[in-house]
């Protein structure tokens, strides 16, 4: 089949990570695989599809090559993708990696965009429910994955102090609200002071790193340790630092860091933020809490004065991770689209 992805930018981010996955997986199936991006489009992750730079810094209906299925993502790329299919460029399916109304401003543009089409393709089941709960589709599940580099090499059993790992992001801005940073910051600052024996890890980007003034300060005040692996081999040393990952995002169409921590053997203390919750169960595989509950020290603290429990969470959620595949990912995806093609 011959696919095409209006796709803006491939930098470095979880959703854009799943379209790397997904296109190449697509081209290694034997597919011819386009994606459109725009003139400024990074593309920080390897690709092994057909990059076409559109003459300008918006993607046109025009600009679309002939194809058997067009796949839009952001609501930015949903308008000429519908246009491009009614002028029989392809079969629209969309495939949001976030749910846009409810996570960014302008929802009155974002909440139109989907109704565009009614083929759509989803990360979890919270995304799939909100699409029915507000919009009456009912869309198919491609899950996220975790690459095979990550695995588990037993460092930490040689640890003599409990480590502590959290991504931070790029903190200026309101596309990051999400993250809540600076209650995670908090948190992580708790445990600084109620087990001050605790190495706390931070990764960030070196990009983002740079360029926020925030996160500087956060570094220069000499509490965190600042990471910013550039691979996944890099990534993944540092999750087998780390025996307690934790997160507090509260909004997610679904959530990596944490299945790649748990692959690596960490163990995980989160707060809902809906699409982790195909994989996370409390007291089963994680530590997880909600949001106005502010248990999140409370949570790490436990794991770090319980070990066994650590070690039970710890293992369970490195099981629950070995069925997390970029190949399962790839192979829903291609079903889905058999689905909508009849």
């Amino acid at each position: 089949m011959r696919f095409t992805f209006p796709i803006l930018t491939l930098c470095i981010g979880g959703a854009q990570r799943v379209l790397a996955e997904v296109t190449n997986g697509l081209v290694n199936m034997g597919h011819d695989v386009t994606i459109l991006m725009p003139t400024q489009g990074e593309v920080e992750y390897p690709v092994r599809a057909r990059i076409v730079r559109t003459p300008d810094s918006v993607i046109h209906a025009e600009d679309y090559p002939d194809a058997d299925v067009i796949v839009s993502n952001y609501y930015t790329t949903v308008p000429s993708a519908a246009a491009a299919s009614a002028n029989g460029k392809g079969v629209h399916v969309r495939f949001p990696l976030c749910y846009e109304p409810t996570f960014l401003p302008d929802n009155h543009i974002t909440f139109d965009s989907y109704h565009l089409t009614d083929k759509f393709i989803v990360l979890s089941r919270w995304q799939q429910q909100i699409l029915q709960l507000n919009h009456g589709i009912e869309a198919r599940i491609a899950p996220v994955g975790v690459s095979d580099v990550f695995h588990n090499d037993h460092r930490r059993e040689h640890h003599s102090t409990t480590h502590v790992t959290a991504i931070v992001r790029h903190a200026e801005g309101t596309w990051s609200w999400h993250r809540q940073q600076p209650y995670l910051v908090r948190e992580l600052e708790r445990v600084c002071q109620e087990r001050p024996d605790t190495v706390i890890n931070l990764i960030c980007p070196r990009k983002e790193l740079d360029l926020s003034s925030t996160l500087q300060h956060l570094r220069d005040q000499g509490r965190f340790r600042f990471h910013s692996p550039e691979t996944d081999e890099e990534l993944c040393s540092v999750y087998n630092d780390t025996d307690i990952f934790v997160s507090a995002s509260v909004y997610d169409s679904a959530s990596m860091p944490g299945l790649e921590a748990m692959k690596c053997g960490a163990a995980v203390v989160t707060t809902y933020s809906g699409g982790n919750a195909d994989y996370c169960r409390h007291m089963e595989n994680c530590l997880l809490s909600y949001r106005y509950e502010e248990r999140l020290a409370h949570d790490v603290i436990t794991l770090i004065d319980d070990s066994r429990l650590r070690r039970q969470l710890a293992q369970a959620g490195e099981h629950e991770a070995q069925k997390w595949t970029w190949q399962r990912t790839v192979e829903q995806f291609h079903s889905a689209i058999l689905h909508f093609l009849g």
